[in-house]
């Protein structure tokens, strides 16, 4: 049975009240589709299901559910049962839950939680959440450098339960200064009574508290580890940021490349928990700046009002060019803002790329004008082709080298290189373009340009 079957029989038994059923029927299904389905409730409805399951299950689908559907159904449930989703969740979502419950939420869940839980929750909740801190976890596997493997297997065998990651352990000295990982393989093939400060690993690749999210994750993915210690400023190991949470990150990341890409602003919610008045403001800033932009495509027509008049024919051309323009300045710039997101290239390639990118805008040009030559000798004749062609190369070329130039030009200035957004380079792209296509009709065709 699908998801898409398993939410009609869902919806079925929430419109008879039959929650226990409801409740049995997803007992089997993993906890992440568990998630996906009750998201389509009602809350109330999901809630009055979700609370009829296990605490270790209800904490586990709390971690897949969204940002606001966690806190939807969080704040109708009774103290004891949040309290008991609290203590079980990983420790870094349950500070992530926290920081989205309201204040007098927060005080009501508390007090059933553990002096030790308290403090946990109101640590990882404390960063930034643009740092490290805000997406590590506190529960990860400590061992003795003067353990024997077998005594750290010991170890490991009774942290497994409440920690994130059984496959990393981290050797801390008495002041919780990292000074060696060892992982769970190589304490299998250890003997016995070899101790741990001889079979770990020095010189353990970590991350800082504060440093930016991103930056963990980069490094998880550039060395390919399971986990990465983090340390704060007094050198202490405070947690650990793993695999899975490195992903979102990037997956994060990702996104809101590509929402700067189309000049949307970030959202701090899903698409579809978005309201209307939230997606208007994330979209109408950049699209009333490039209307501001698309003024100087008008004030460029106006200039070449009688060249236009003269040859009316040329206006047929003019979309087909200026968006080509654009179109391939906004690959050129999805190109560049990719490879500098993923240190692919750096600043000081930018000479180096501009050949390549003259040499590979020129054939694009070509190739393009040749497809435009036939149209512009129907349209207007052999001298209005020839005119249409050499403005079809060179505003491919320009339009390649513009899209190319403005992700390394705002690096340069420590900006996001993701800023110079497909609808900005358009912009620049669509009234250059218009220079280009008349001042050229004008010298070929011996036409004065005003």
């Amino acid at each position: 049975m699908d998801l898409q079957q398993h939410i009609e029989e869902l919806n079925q038994l929430v419109e008879r009240e039959n929650y226990e059923n409801a409740a049995k029927m997803l007992l089997d299904l993993p906890d992440a589709d568990i998630a996906e389905l009750v998201s389509e409730l009602e809350v109330d409805a999901a809630r009055r299901i979700v609370t009829l399951m296990e605490a270790r299950q209800q904490a586990s689908i709390f971690g897949y559910l969204r940002p606001a559907m966690q806190a939807a159904l969080a704040s109708g449930m009774s103290r004891r049962q949040l309290a008991s989703v609290f203590e079980l969740m990983d420790h870094d979502e349950r500070a992530d839950l926290y920081n989205r419950l309201s204040e007098s939420e927060r005080w009501a869940v508390l007090p059933g939680l553990a002096h030790a839980e308290r403090e946990d929750i109101r640590q990882l909740a404390s960063y930034d959440e643009e740092t490290v801190g805000s997406i590590m976890t506190s529960a990860y596997v400590t061992l003795g450098a003067d353990q024997t493997a077998t005594q750290a297997l010991d170890t490991i065998r009774m942290e497994a339960p409440d920690v994130e990651t059984i496959y990393q352990g981290y050797v801390l000295d008495s002041d919780r200064h990292l000074v060696g990982a060892v992982s769970l393989r190589d304490l299998l093939l250890a003997k016995p009574h070899e101790r741990i400060e001889d079979i770990m690993v020095k010189g353990v690749i970590s991350s800082h508290v504060n440093d930016p999210k991103a930056e963990a994750a980069r490094l998880i993915a550039r060395y390919d580890l399971i986990a990465i210690p983090v340390i704060n400023e007094a050198g202490q190991m405070v947690g650990i940021v793993t695999h899975d949470d490195a992903l979102d990150v990037t997956e994060e990341e990702s996104t809101e490349d590509q929402h700067k890409l189309g000049a949307v602003a970030r959202l701090t919610t899903s698409l579809s928990d978005a309201t209307i008045f939230s997606l208007y403001r994330n979209r109408v800033g950049w699209l009333v700046i490039l209307v501001f932009g698309n003024i100087f495509s008008g004030a460029s027509l106006a200039h070449f009002e009688d060249l236009i008049a003269q040859i009316v024919s040329l206006v047929f051309f003019l979309p087909l060019l200026i968006d080509s323009g654009g179109n391939a300045g906004s690959q050129s710039a999805t190109l560049m803002v990719r490879a500098l997101a993923t240190a692919d290239v750096q600043a000081k390639d930018w000479f180096r790329l501009l050949g390549k990118e003259l040499a590979v805008s020129l054939l694009l040009g070509l190739s393009m004008a040749l497809a435009v030559s036939t149209l512009g000798y129907w349209r207007g004749g052999k001298e209005v082709a020839i005119v249409v062609s050499l403005t079809m190369i060179l505003i491919v070329i320009v339009g390649s080298i513009i899209g190319m130039s403005l992700p390394f030009l705002l690096n340069r200035f420590k900006l996001d290189p993701a800023s110079a957004s497909a609808p900005l380079v358009t912009t620049i792209c669509d009234g250059v373009g218009v220079l280009i296509y008349f001042n050229v009709a004008s010298l070929l065709l011996n036409i004065p340009d005003a």
